[in-house]
């Protein structure tokens, strides 16, 4: 974890040292270097409506030729699909104010006081959120092509496209209006943190037991994790705070999937259906072990929001009380499947039932959706149920 220097009284862990002149220079200098993962994916993800072109998928209809999905197997893919275009499209919102915009994830040009806020957390956030954007883009784009290329309907979300966001210098201004979530009214779960820290309880065990907050006035009232205008800019305290809030969404979001995708896989009848679950879960839990450890450094502070008059307080998690001391990132060993045999250490919760549900209710409490139409909630239910109806089915 990398260290990073003391905020002052403010609440700000900007320092003299380094100018914010300096380190935009240092990230246009990065954005020079950066060689393109993926650019073979070109002109094919539409990133702003979220879905590929009908002459792509009616190619890759005609590549595929192997035969069809269980309505189940369809249903564990289509439900994750939906999601992956959820968090694409709020990690496109990060990454267009915080971020590298650039060929691989364009739109939207930055904002210079957010970015070094994030900063504050680790000098390489610019470019993990990048990263992050661009394997969520391409989770979705695979995952309903793939459906598509078995003669399955993929998930789409285009005629939810309908909520403001922000309107800060750097936005894509032509997405105003039309995204799917809302980084401005969060409710942000940090009970993960202790959960993964905790050797004596898992969820799937104890499903009632409460794991401490890590920032408790993160888990009640309403919190923007990114600038909604310019004024939010203004006081540096707040954008920390701010810049604070984002950090710890990034690994409460990442550790959902963590968990979504082994949960999903139980239930799945096809051996590639089982195969795409469990090779792109890991990679959640590669976002979810990289953003636990930045959200470690977000600079101790208090503000008050100017807009809703609410208070936040991010404590300085540089302690010895092992429940909440920021470098324990591995997970603890815990009890597993029973209490007979030896703690391990796991993914948790990993239990299929009512699992899809579940992690819609998670991010519908985070107030990941405020402003949605019950068609919206409507939609999403349904992919919910029918991926927990999902049953594995023998030959």
């Amino acid at each position: 974890m990398k260290a990073i220097s003391n905020p002052s009284a403010n609440g700000s862990s900007r320092s003299e040292s380094r100018p914010l002149e300096d380190n935009v220079e240092k990230r246009s200098k990065n954005r020079k270097r950066y060689i393109s993962r993926r650019s073979f994916l070109g002109n094919t993800i539409a990133l702003g409506a979220g879905t590929m072109g009908a002459g792509l998928w009616a190619s890759i209809r005609t590549a595929e030729a192997s035969g069809g999905l269980t309505p189940g197997d369809a249903a564990l893919l289509r439900f994750p699909a939906a999601l992956e275009l959820l968090e694409a499209d709020f990690w496109i919102q990060y990454n267009e104010l915080g971020g590298i915009q650039d060929s691989e994830v364009p739109g939207g040009t930055g904002n210079p006081d957010y970015t070094e806020a994030l900063a504050a957390l680790d000098e390489d956030m610019d470019q993990y959120i990048h990263d992050n954007t661009d394997d969520e883009i391409t989770h979705h784009t695979f995952l309903n092509a793939y459906l598509v290329s078995k003669g399955a309907a993929p998930a789409n979300l285009d005629p939810f496209r309908t909520l403001m966001g922000s309107t800060a210098t750097g936005v894509n201004t032509n997405l105003i209006g039309h995204r799917l979530t809302n980084l401005t009214q969060l409710t942000v779960d940090t009970s993960w943190w202790t959960r993964y820290r905790d050797d004596r309880h898992n969820p799937d065990f104890n499903p009632n037991h409460v794991f401490p907050q890590a920032v408790p006035t993160l888990g009640v009232n309403q919190h923007t994790a990114i600038p909604r205008t310019d004024a939010d800019t203004t006081d540096p305290n707040f954008l920390q705070a701010i810049a604070n809030t984002a950090g710890f969404h990034f690994p409460t979001i990442e550790q959902g999937g963590n968990s979504l995708y082994p949960s999903l896989a139980q239930r799945a009848t096809d051996v590639e259906v089982l195969r795409i679950l469990i090779s792109i879960g890991p990679t959640e839990t590669m976002h979810f072990q990289t953003w636990s450890d930045k959200a470690g450094n977000a600079p101790p502070l208090t503000a008050v929001d100017p807009v809703t008059g609410v208070s936040v307080t991010f404590p300085d998690l540089d302690v010895s009380n092992e429940l909440f001391k920021k470098n324990l990132i591995m997970p603890e060993p815990c009890p597993f499947l029973s209490r007979n045999l030896p703690i391990v250490s796991i993914i948790r919760p990993t239990n299929t039932e009512g699992v899809a549900t579940g992690a819609l209710a998670f991010l519908t409490a985070m107030g990941l959706f405020i402003g949605q139409s019950a068609a919206f909630f409507n939609y999403m239910k349904q992919l919910a149920q029918d991926a927990d109806a999902a049953e594995r089915e023998c030959s």
